[in-house]
């Protein structure tokens, strides 16, 4: 995805997407399921956010069982880390600017 103006990330403009990175931020992973709770989404919706947030690599998934039931967790990466938090500070920058 491209930098749109001022810096801010596209791949930050949507609700679920800057929810999941926020929720990723504050814990060191997350499941589907607790996405899902936390954001309010369906499946499908939070599944293809999820997967444009992998592609850009600024998340990253681990699949595993616990039981007989098949889990994924979710993280952030360092990339992803770093764009998010540069989007926040280019963000909290426009705030202080327009005051």
């Amino acid at each position: 995805m491209k930098i749109s103006v001022n810096g801010l990330h596209k791949a930050f403009e949507s609700r679920i997407r800057l929810g999941i990175m926020s929720a990723l931020a504050v814990n060191e992973t997350l499941d589907f399921n607790a996405l899902k709770e936390y954001l309010d989404a369906t499946d499908g919706n939070l599944a293809s956010h999820l997967k444009a947030l992998e592609k850009e690599e600024f998340i990253a998934v681990e699949k595993s069982f616990v039981g007989r039931k098949p889990n994924t967790k979710y993280f952030m990466t360092k990339e992803g880390k770093t764009a998010f938090l540069e989007h926040l500070r280019i963000l909290e920058n426009l705030v202080k600017s327009h005051k």
